[in-house]
């Protein structure tokens, strides 16, 4: 499991958005987008979950960092 948990949002040429979650086991990716889904207008077309999905959850003290990074592409 990697330590660290991060959002990265990919906007192709069309407009079209790519959330990806890292570093987040379990169901809790799905909470931490849940606001930003609703905020992007909560039409998600469709929706593929990674092998982070399936991991259970580990309690764990976590330094929480904020940072946006965008990428053109």
């Amino acid at each position: 499991m990697s330590e660290l948990e991060e959002i990265e949002i990919t906007i192709d040429e069309k407009g079209n958005l790519r959330v990806r979650v890292n570093g987040i086991p379990g169901e809790a990716c799905l909470d931490s987008t849940a606001a930003l889904e609703e905020i992007l207008g909560g039409k998600i077309r469709s929706r593929e979950m990674t092998p982070e999905y399936l991991e259970q959850p580990v309690a764990r003290k976590v330094h929480q960092q904020d940072k946006i990074r965008v990428r053109r592409g």
